[in-house]
């Protein structure tokens, strides 16, 4: 490790970082930081190449383990770097203590705390969070324990017969030449000693009433409380969706096209997602009535999109459409279903409150379209919780071998063991083989890509088992674990063996999969996106070219990216319906929060949308693609933007989840309803809070 040496003698310090991590010596890292001029800021550099250069995930965790430990000794820590050090190592103790300690310290120390949580929240690690938020005290337990020993203290000084009685122990005293000085002097010994003490008291109170205060808030914040009521007050203040664009779409489009009539609804939902603005739907009841089948699922589901984050209200919103008594109503199974559905889409990743009603549902039911709902609803709202009971459940309606819902269930089995490589995907993967539903198959796959979620080469093995398997459902399922397991890490191996797939599968469906895919792996480096699938966006296999197209739109989302545009631009006019859909709704990610005076394509393609809704002989696909298009270019009141990673750089893991099962709705609609999960972007003052 000579050139180590050299570069940290010629003051080269960061070339030296770089030098010992690829040679991963921790002794020789730890030594180049330590010796630096300015620790913190190379301990920042530090942090920022062990995300973005460390392929393996081990020795990452090795690198974070040494810098918090660096962190720690410094006189005046980031513990914003520090906590999202310890979020990525898994360590919500330790973030706890941290959060404890600042709140107790001044009103700069505990301003610091809120903003840890409020960045913790950004990357919506749910099971983290609750951990955290478990782990910290409760206020009114501390309280009351130190207020008895208070009590305690004080009593004893009132029936101490020192201070009660001064008197008489003076009188009895064999000093009694001194009883008169004993007397005085004792006495206003003893008051000065119960007014302090008195005093003491009054101040303790005060400040365990502060601290539980504090306690409050910041556990409000980790819940997502604060941050979700903040959110719903921004959006719904700042809506700014157009309703004439709503109502020029639901006049060109033919009542006996369903298809557009559903891309109508999701449309919607996705302009108004959080702001609670149901104003169209309310001026459309007719319209909307003439919904049938799962037309009239997706329309009550859309509640759920346009309620989001109503915790308190969310039951209560849907309870004209839930079923009754846990059961069924007796009404349409499709509203009902949808309804379920909804409510998982209001508490997602927040459901504490309402998965029990959900649970007793699944359990008094056994028709398969509220079993759908039902299913899909319990899997967003625990989402990551790793429930083995909710996990229970959902298998057994898996075991009913029905499609309709078996596909549901197998997808909520993976968004309830997202992230945890538990050994349950082997359970999962030995049904897949098992069943003939197709249906079933392809939303188990799904659910084991969701399982290994982060886990890079720890799921190497269960991948390269999918990958190798003579069911092309599995092999897709195979594809979405790779995107999944190595989200946002741009990692080469994962990114090799995606395009190997993309050009060698004989499956269309593994092809247009495997190059979706590459949307996930670069969405930390999406200047690169357009870069390597740009030969893919010109194959003469119209699925590669599909695929090219949404792996840009996922990658460069909100980012407006010129390269983005260009890539794209030809496949909007594609001779293929399916690869335009794909096309137009890239298009609309790339281009969110993107004004025309920012970038002129903005104008050219609202106009391009506006003309193909018009058309009355346009192709059914590309006008479903066109209405959604607008759904996503002014989602949530034209607030809020597709963002995979946080600022931190850490993935948002609900956004990634949101997207990847978006993407399946090229076999079932229901599943557009996720895509609102990878919104973001409202920029709300917290300084209130």
């Amino acid at each position: 490790m000579l050139v180590v040496c050299r570069c940290m003698s010629d003051g080269k310090f960061q070339q030296a970082v770089g030098i010992a991590l690829e040679c991963r010596r921790l002794d020789k890292l730890e030594q180049a930081i330590s010796k630096s001029e300015n620790v913190s800021a190379m301990l920042s550099y530090c942090l920022r190449l062990s995300q973005t250069h460390v392929d393996k995930r081990e020795f990452r965790h090795e690198v974070l383990r040494l810098i918090v430990n660096l962190y720690q000794g410094l006189p005046s820590p980031d513990y914003l770097s520090v906590c999202q050090c310890l979020m990525f190592l898994d360590d919500p103790g330790n973030v706890a203590n941290i959060l404890d300690e600042l709140i107790k310290g001044d009103k700069v120390d505990t301003l610091l705390a809120y903003q840890v949580a409020f960045d913790l929240f950004e990357n919506e690690y749910q099971p983290f969070l609750l951990n955290v938020r478990d782990s910290l005290p409760d206020p009114q337990t501390t309280s009351s324990s130190k207020m008895v020993v208070e009590g305690t203290v004080t009593s004893s000084i009132e029936n101490d017969s020192s201070v009660g009685n001064v008197e008489t122990s003076a009188a009895n005293s064999p000093l009694t030449g001194a009883g008169v000085l004993l007397d005085g002097t004792a006495g206003r010994q003893a008051a000065e000693d119960t007014t302090s003490t008195t005093e003491h008291g009054s101040s303790s109170s005060q400040e365990l009433s502060v601290y539980a205060d504090r306690m409050v808030k910041l556990k409000g914040i980790l819940s997502g409380e604060t941050p979700i009521h903040l959110a719903l007050q921004f959006l719904y203040g700042r809506n700014r969706s157009d309703l004439l664009t709503l109502k020029t779409i639901k006049q060109s489009v033919e009542m006996r096209n369903s298809v557009c009539h559903s891309a109508t609804i999701y449309a919607n939902a996705l302009m108004h997602a959080g702001t609670t603005v149901d104003t169209f739907l309310r001026e459309n009841l007719d319209w909307l009535s003439r919904a049938t089948n799962w037309a009239k699922f997706s329309a009550t589901a859309g509640l759920g999109v346009i309620h989001r984050g109503h915790l308190q209200q969310g039951r209560s919103l849907m309870a004209p459409y839930l079923p009754q008594n846990g059961g069924s109503g007796g009404g349409s199974p499709y509203s009902e279903g949808g309804a379920l559905y909804a409510l998982g889409l209001i508490h997602a990743n927040h459901g504490e409150g309402i998965k029990q009603f959900l649970l007793e549902s699944l359990r008094n039911t056994n028709n398969e379209v509220i079993q759908h709902g039902a299913c899909l609803g319990l899997g967003l709202a625990a989402l990551g919780t790793a429930d083995e009971e909710v996990y229970e459940d959902i298998k057994s309606v898996l075991y009913t071998d029905s499609a309709v819902a078996g596909e549901a269930a197998g997808i909520a089995m993976g968004l309830l063991m997202v992230g945890t490589a538990s050994e349950k995907a082997g359970e999962m993967l030995a049904y897949a083989h098992d069943t003939q539903h197709e249906k079933i198959i392809r939303g188990l796959a799904i659910g084991i890509a969701l399982v290994v979620y982060g886990r890079e080469e720890e799921a190497d093995t269960l991948i390269e088992q999918m990958t190798r398997d003579q069911d092309p459902i599995l092999r897709y399922g195979g594809m979405y674990a790779l995107a999944l397991a190595y989200r946002g890490t741009a990692n080469n191996s994962a990114i090799r063996r995606l395009l190997h797939f993309a050009v060698s599968d004989v499956s269309d469906d593994v092809r247009r999969a495997a190059v979706l895919a590459l949307g996930f792996v670069l969405c930390s480096e999406p200047e690169q996106t357009p870069r390597i699938v740009s030969l893919l966006s010109e194959s003469y296999n119209a699925h590669v070219r599909y695929g090219a197209a949404l792996a840009v739109g996922i990658s460069c989302a909100g980012s407006g990216s010129s390269e983005a545009v260009s890539l794209l631009e030809p496949l909007t006019s594609d001779a293929v319906d399916f690869v335009r859909q794909g096309a137009l709704m890239s298009m609309a990610m790339v281009l969110m929060q993107t004004t025309e005076a920012r970038d002129p394509h903005v104008g050219t393609f609202r106009r391009q949308l506006e003309k193909i809704v018009l058309d009355k002989h346009e192709d059914t696909m590309s006008k479903m693609g066109a209405i959604l298009a607008y759904g996503i270019l002014d989602a949530g009141g034209r607030n809020v933007s597709i963002m995979l990673q946080s600022r931190t750089g850490h993935d948002r893991a609900m956004a990634v989840v949101g997207m990847a099962i978006f993407t399946q709705f090229w076999y079932c609609s229901t599943f557009n309803f996720f895509k609102y999960k990878a919104t973001d972007g409202c920029a709300v003052n917290f300084s209130t809070c």
